[in-house]
């Protein structure tokens, strides 16, 4: 995977998973997922998943050679 394309996905899952802890804890109404915790977890995981991503899309940027 290109450093880029890494980068870009990980932001992707970083904001998919920020909205979807949002509506998971309920402060995004107007959905099915409001109000229910499993899509906080699920969330946190893209979250992670996509800041994991970022960091090592960076390092790689970084990296000699």
């Amino acid at each position: 995977m290109k450093i880029a394309s890494r980068v870009g996905f990980g932001v992707l899952l970083l904001l998919l998973g920020g909205v979807w802890m949002g509506q998971g804890l309920g402060y995004i109404p107007g959905s099915f997922m409001t109000g229910e915790m499993r899509w906080f977890w699920i969330g946190l995981g893209c979250a992670v998943v996509g800041l994991g991503l970022v960091g090592l899309g960076i390092r790689a940027r970084r990296a000699p050679g």
